[in-house]
């Protein structure tokens, strides 16, 4: 283990710890240490035992073999409020706090000071006051409703909570997934506060290269066991994927997707749209031929999911110009747009994407029922055939098809969902952020795959805020700003700077 100070004593020592589920060894005798004031990492691909090292840590799962000391004293972590008392606090990506009460409601919730049976409100928003100025937030109002702070201010909020509460560790599990760069630096500003004051953070992230901006130490977990315990920055981004995937990083691919670059489209594109608008649209054209990535970029609210939300004929209205095949139309439904051959991965997929507490099997076949029904009765082994082959294609980690898809990591829940468009057999394929919020080795799996998609002859139009996807993935790509489609950029124009430039506006480019 690193950091072993014999004068300072760990905030968190765990040693030799498993995790056994049905089928399944979790984890596999993990250790780890972290010292006060210190920022580790932790990573590894898809099913590699994070978040379940994270829920052993947090209370949520028991350990089954172990031991776990806090600031050098031997607990039994027994729930999540026990290890709030403890001193360990986490922070998901999907906030746990009450969208219609207050910031300050929610800084001191079920802790509110009191006279007697009341609230003392006033006194409430003083401190909740002095805690927000303290790092750094006072423009946020404590008696605004959380809801209506973005998703970054939300996640800063629940870090100063878990501080309130004398949280000495902090364990941030996919901060920044959904934030823009900007906020992320501000997320990265309060975590280096927590650590100047002696506090730690334990970061769990896809993002390689935000972890080097406020991490110093990382774990590396691989099937359930320790691979990889030590400094940070002396390893190179190639190395750590080396590390994670089990590979010599002299045979890394210093390529940093799992994109390949595909030609640029024929005479006729398979799908042309000119001047799509909707109620949340002003203006969208794009073409797209059988056999190319074509992308779609562009700044949270610039329209990119509003295009394609229309595309698929998901918002009512939709109006313009468009053909599939020659055949001038535009889908009026969802329904129209599967029937004309068209499949969405949405962008949300725990809004939009899992059927919340069905399993595995029946979130994977769910758009073709339809067609494995006769007279009522499910071909039930048509059904395990296509779920054995997309599994097995896409190298889906499960322990089994039945299990609820709630229970797979991210990037499996991901795959669950592209497989479920595949099913369908589509000649285009709209991926609205594919690989948003899932670690780097699902992530280089579907990209992969697009990749291959598309050397099938699938037309591919990529929705990504990662300019690596772009890039590295598409030969053109359509920029979106203020819910138009301001640019196409191909061939030598479609580089990183000229991106960024048509991203923050026409009037902002360097022609």
């Amino acid at each position: 283990m690193t950091n072993s100070n014999p004068g300072v004593t760990p905030i968190l020592e765990i040693a030799s710890i498993q995790k056994r589920f049905p089928g399944v060894l979790a984890l596999d005798g993990v250790d780890m240490r972290i010292m006060p004031g210190e920022a580790r990492s932790l990573i590894g691909q898809n099913g590699c035992g994070k978040s379940t090292l994270i829920k052993v840590i947090a209370g949520v799962h028991k350990k089954d073999a172990g031991s776990i000391r806090v600031l050098g004293q031997e607990v039994d972590v027994r729930s999540p409020s026990h290890a709030v008392d403890l001193g360990i606090s986490t922070i998901h990506q999907e906030v746990n706090l009450i969208p219609n009460r207050s910031v300050a409601e929610n800084l001191f919730l079920a802790r509110e000071p009191k006279l007697g049976p009341f609230i003392r409100q006033k006194h409430v928003v003083s401190e909740a006051s002095n805690l927000l100025m303290q790092y750094g937030l006072d423009h946020i109002d404590p008696k605004m409703p959380l809801h209506r702070l973005s998703i970054a201010l939300r996640q800063m909020v629940a870090i100063i909570r878990a501080v309130s509460q004398d949280a000495q560790l902090v364990i941030m599990d996919e901060p920044t997934s959904s934030l823009e760069a900007a906020e992320v630096e501000q997320l990265f500003s309060i975590s280096r506060q927590l650590l100047r004051e002696g506090r730690s953070v334990l970061f769990v992230s896809h993002r390689l290269d935000e972890l080097y901006e406020v991490c110093t130490t990382c774990t590396i977990l691989r099937d359930g066991k320790l691979v990889y315990d030590g400094d940070l920055h002396p390893m190179s981004k190639n190395e750590l994927v080396a590390t994670m995937v089990g590979r010599d990083s002299a045979n890394v691919d210093e390529q940093a997707t799992g994109f390949r670059k595909r030609p640029s489209m024929g005479d006729e594109p398979l799908l042309k749209v000119d001047n799509l608008q909707s109620s949340d649209l002003e203006s969208g054209t794009i073409q797209v031929g059988a056999g190319e990535i074509v992308g779609l970029a562009g700044l949270l609210g610039s329209g990119r999911t509003e295009f394609a939300e229309a595309l698929f004929g998901l918002t009512k209205g939709t109006r313009g110009d468009g053909a599939l095949e020659g055949q001038e139309a535009l889908p009026k439904s969802p329904t129209e747009a599967l029937a004309q051959g068209m499949a969405l991965v949405p962008e949300d997929r725990r809004e939009q994407g899992i059927l919340p507490g069905q399993s595995v099997r029946d979130n994977l076949v769910a758009a073709i029922m339809p067609t494995l029904t006769k007279r009522g009765v499910v071909d039930k082994a048509e059904v395990d055939r296509i779920v054995e082959k997309f599994v097995k294609e896409l190298g889906i980690k499960l322990s089994s098809v039945d299990q609820p898809i709630e229970t797979l990591s991210g990037g499996n829940q991901q795959k669950v969902i592209l497989a479920r468009c595949l099913s369908l057999d589509p000649k285009i394929l709209i991926a609205d952020e594919p690989t948003r919020g899932i670690d780097v080795g699902a992530k280089f799996e579907i990209q992969s795959r697009i990749s291959d998609l598309a050397d099938d002859g699938m037309a591919v139009l990529l929705i990504s805020s990662e300019l690596e996807e772009l890039l590295e993935g598409t030969e053109r790509t359509v920029v979106m700003h203020e819910r138009r489609s301001v640019a196409e950029l191909t061939g030598d124009s479609l580089t990183e700077n000229r991106l960024i430039d048509m991203m923050a506006g026409p009037e902002s480019s360097t022609q």
